[in-house]
């Protein structure tokens, strides 16, 4: 099973700054420290931009599913909702 997706943004924020995301700091596994940092992405990320919604509005059309920009961004909002959950 894959991490949630919290979890490897934090990981990957952690070796960006060049720790070793396993490492222990106060007893925890570095990466943890880089949970708040994580969460923050993620809030940012739930209201795409336009672009992006286009996009997303695109791929769906693409997969034969009649979704438009605001269903895009619907379906992309609950995505990152269901990453909070998941990592919390």
């Amino acid at each position: 099973m894959s991490k949630p997706a919290l979890e490897r943004i934090a990981r990957a924020l952690c070796r960006a700054e060049g720790h070793p995301e396993n490492i222990k700091f106060e007893g925890k596994p570095m990466w943890q420290g880089f949970l708040p940092n994580a969460r923050a992405v993620l809030i940012e990320l739930q209201n795409p931009t336009d672009a992006m919604a286009k996009a997303g509005a695109k791929s769906a059309f693409d997969l034969v599913l009649d979704v438009d920009a605001h269903g895009a961004r619907t379906m992309f909002a609950a995505m990152i909702d269901a990453a909070l959950v998941d990592g919390a």
